[in-house]
C-alpha cells in the first residue's frame, strides 16, 4: 500500500512544523506491506504565511507535497487533499497531531491482520491529548482520552476506494465539528469495520487552558449546535440525536448540571481561574465543561427550530 497522509490546515504554523517533522521521522520496516508514503498539505486560507514558509523549508520535509483553498473549513480541505493524493491508501490526522516514529507501520500492519477477516476495514489510531509544546510525546494516556467515536479524522487510515464510494465529505459542513462523524454514518452504512490500533499512536496538542479562551470555546460549542442539526436532517435518528446531544436527557442533564445556566463562564471565571493558578489548567477546562455542554444543548435546539420556521 502507498500511503497518502492528507492534513488540513489553517493558522497552525507552529505546531505544524512539529506535526511534518515528526512524519520525516517514520520508521518503516523493509519488505513490509508499505510500498512508500507522501503527506498533502493543503491551507486552508491561513493568514500565517503557512505556504510560504513550507516553500521556504520545502528541504526538510521531502515528502510533503501542498495545495491550497480559499477558507472552506476542513471538509472541503479534505476532500481535495483526497482529490489530489497518489496514494490508495489515505491517512487522515490534524495539523496540531505530532506522530510517534511507528505510526505508518502501525497502521499498516493493523490494516493487514484487518483485512485477514473483513474485506472492508480501517483502522483507528489513539490519539492522547497534551498541552506540552516542547514534548508533547511525553505525555501519558489518560482517560480522558479514551474515544468511542467511529470514524474521527484525527488519526484515522482507510482504502481511498471506500471514501470515494461513501462520496468524501460533505462540504456544507463549513462550521465546527461533525463532518467526520456524519462521514462514518455513511460508511458504515457501506458494512466498514473498524479496527482499533492503539500503536499508532499521536499526540494531539493544545495550548494550556486559559480563561480568555471560553468566548472562541462558546462559540464553537453554538457552531457544534448549528452543524449537529445539519447532520441529524442527513441521518434523522435516534443514534444522531444522541450524538449531537438533542434530546431530552441532555436538556435535563446539562439544564440540572449547570443550574439552568447560572453556572457560566462569568461565575464560575473565579473558580476556574483559582484552578489554573494551581497548575490545574485540564481540570479547570473539563469542569468548564459543563456549561460549555449546556451552550452546545442551547445551540443544537435553536437551529433545530429555526430549520424548522424555514420548512
Amino acid at each position: 500500500m502507498f500511503f497518502s497522509v492528507v492534513i488540513p490546515t489553517y493558522n497552525r504554523r507552529p505546531i505544524l512544523e512539529k506535526c511534518l517533522k515528526a512524519l520525516e521521522r517514520q520508521q518503516l520496516i523493509r519488505n513490509s506491506a508499505v510500498a512508500g508514503y507522501e503527506v498533502v498539505v493543503v491551507d486552508d486560507g491561513s493568514s500565517d504565511h503557512t505556504l510560504e514558509w513550507l516553500a521556504e523549508h520545502s528541504d526538510e520535509f521531502p515528502h510533503v507535497r501542498t495545495f491550497a483553498q480559499n477558507h472552506q473549513g476542513p471538509a472541503a480541505a479534505r476532500n481535495l487533499g483526497v482529490e489530489k493524493a497518489a496514494g490508495d491508501t489515505i491517512i487522515f490526522i490534524d495539523s496540531d497531531l505530532v506522530v510517534t516514529e511507528n505510526f505508518l507501520q502501525a497502521h499498516a500492519d493493523a490494516l493487514v491482520q484487518g483485512t485477514k477477516e473483513f474485506d472492508r476495514v480501517f483502522t483507528y489510531g489513539r490519539v492522547i491529548n497534551t498541552c506540552n509544546f516542547d514534548n508533547p510525546t511525553s505525555e501519558p494516556y489518560k482517560l480522558t482520552d479514551f474515544s468511542a467515536a467511529y470514524f474521527a479524522t484525527g488519526n484515522v487510515a482507510i482504502s481511498r476506494q471506500w471514501l470515494e464510494k461513501a462520496g468524501l465529505f460533505d462540504t456544507r459542513f463549513q462550521l465546527y465539528g461533525w463532518e467526520d462523524l456524519e462521514l462514518g454514518v455513511r460508511l458504515k452504512q457501506l458494512g466498514l469495520k473498524l479496527i482499533k490500533c492503539p500503536d499508532a499512536v499521536g499526540y494531539h496538542w493544545h495550548p494550556p487552558f486559559a480563561l480568555s479562551q471560553l468566548p472562541n470555546l462558546i462559540d464553537k460549542e453554538i457552531q457544534r449546535g448549528r452543524m449537529g442539526v445539519l447532520f441529524y436532517e442527513k441521518h434523522p435518528t435516534w443514534e444522531v440525536r444522541m450524538m449531537i446531544q438533542m434530546t431530552g436527557i441532555h436538556r435535563i442533564l446539562w439544564g440540572i448540571l449547570s443550574l439552568g445556566g447560572t453556572l457560566n463562564e462569568r461565575t464560575m471565571a473565579p473558580f476556574l481561574q483559582w484552578l489554573i493558578d494551581q497548575g490545574k489548567p485540564q481540570l479547570a477546562l473539563e469542569i468548564a465543561r459543563v456549561f460549555l455542554n449546556w451552550y452546545n444543548v442551547k445551540g443544537v435546539y435553536a437551529a433545530y427550530a429555526e430549520a424548522q420556521q424555514k420548512q
